[in-house]
């Protein structure tokens, strides 16, 4: 179990008329087998802090650190040592499904990349791993375009699981899903984070999804958490103009149900 720690990191991307801070400043928390829900409008910074999180986009300031001791991505073996730590799922399923390769392949591919398994281990695992997110073990042959959008984002949180990582960051995983489909995702994800203890950072723009799973909510807005509470607090008494507002444009929030 791991904590993570965002300490006033800084990324900037080039605009049109020079450098423009996609994120500005941010620092976070998310203490050990616990979910930090992060939601904002497109375009608030919350992709672009992930990434930075998990080495993908370079950092300009600021430190990330994972139980005290300070992340880089700046080496090839450094990138390595990370990924071993932290998983990322993105919103689009494909980016991390070879189209080549069965979902058995997939799977024992990310398990064997930093674990050794003997031949029974290896047996063992795929169907464990498919269980894990709904999956009946007859999925372990089929080839991505066999799936569904929600059954390929199921195995890509399988392909991240395989890894065994301490944190999990799951970015806007459910907006490009039929809402039926974005419940029994979402209810997947809760079971997870409660069966596993993960530390989990879950990133949307639709309110009323990330509260299902998270414990605390932080608001970005413009590159900046504007704030940040227990997601029941922050549900009955918001603070910042951006949060009720964002409250507002909900017609019927529904309690988190976190226990």
């Amino acid at each position: 179990m791991t904590t993570l720690q965002v300490l006033d990191l800084t990324v900037r991307h080039h605009g049109p008329y020079g450098p423009v801070a996609a994120v500005d400043g941010v620092s976070l928390e998310i203490p050990a087998g616990t979910t930090l829900g992060l939601v904002g409008e497109s375009g608030s910074g919350k992709s672009s802090l992930a990434r930075a999180i998990v080495g993908l986009t370079p950092v300009h300031g600021g430190r990330v650190l994972l139980d005290g001791r300070e992340v880089r991505a700046r080496t090839i073996g450094d990138r390595r040592r990370l990924g071993r730590l932290v998983q990322i799922v993105l919103q689009d399923p494909d980016t991390a499904l070879d189209p080549r390769m069965t979902v058995r392949r997939t799977l024992l591919e990310a398990a064997t990349a930093f674990h050794r398994l003997d031949r029974p281990a290896r047996a063992e695992r795929v169907p464990a791993l498919l269980e894990l997110v709904g999956l009946s073990a007859e999925f372990a042959d089929r080839l991505p375009h066999q799936l569904s959008g929600g059954q390929r984002q199921r195995v890509a949180v399988a392909r991240a699981l395989a890894v065994e990582p301490a944190l999990l960051i799951a970015d806007e995983i459910t907006s490009a899903l039929d809402v039926s489909v974005q419940a029994a995702v979402l209810n997947t994800i809760r079971d997870l984070q409660r069966r596993l203890g993960l530390s989990m950072l879950f990133i949307g723009h639709n309110l009323p999804a990330v509260c299902h799973v998270s414990d605390v909510l932080a608001v970005m807005r413009d590159g900046r958490i504007v704030e940040t509470a227990p997601t029941e607090t922050l549900l009955r008494t918001p603070r910042h103009p951006y949060t009720r507002a964002l409250l507002d444009a909900v017609p019927r929030l529904p309690s988190s149900g976190r226990s």
